[in-house]
């Protein structure tokens, strides 16, 4: 095996990992952050969302190896406890979660709609978050959310 060097959450990583290892199993299994789910190993449902250099991917199916030396964010790296990120509250805030498995996914792929479209439009929301499974009806709480966090961005200065 030879070893692949991942940069998550800011931090420099090289793991001993065989072609076939997914970035979700080495997320969740070598560096034991929880906050990516495994919910269809398809790429289908969301669940195992982050970022590759900004942009929302699905760890699920991308080989470890195919992302050495970029920049991989997971929900554990956006805020922290005593300092959360602006969507990360935002979703509190909104009460947007019931079971809480979606809400990795629904918050990686927010933070990446808005930091390419900071006031999206309702449908744009639906429609960045439609790849993202949500079972137990929490879509108007995640909508509010969403919204909520465009409010906080939009009024920064």
């Amino acid at each position: 095996m030879k070893p692949v060097q991942l940069t998550v959450n800011g931090a420099s990583h090289s793991l001993p990992l065989t072609r076939h290892t997914t970035l979700l199993h080495a997320l969740r299994n070598d560096l034991g952050l929880n906050g990516p789910k495994y919910g269809c190993g398809l790429g289908e449902c969301g669940a195992c969302t982050v970022l590759v250099d900004g942009v929302a991917a699905r760890a699920c199916v991308i080989p470890a190896g195919e992302v050495q030396d970029r920049a991989i964010t997971t929900l554990e790296g956006l805020g922290t406890a005593q300092q959360l990120h602006v969507v990360q509250q935002a979703f509190i805030d909104a009460q947007a979660a019931q079971c809480g498995y979606c809400l990795n996914g629904m918050v990686m792929m927010t933070v990446a709609l808005l930091a390419r479209n900071p006031n999206p439009s309702d449908a744009q929301i639906r429609s960045a978050l439609s790849g993202n499974l949500c079972r137990c009806g929490a879509h108007l709480e995640i909508m509010a959310a969403v919204r909520g966090a465009a409010d906080v961005l939009s009024a920064a200065p």
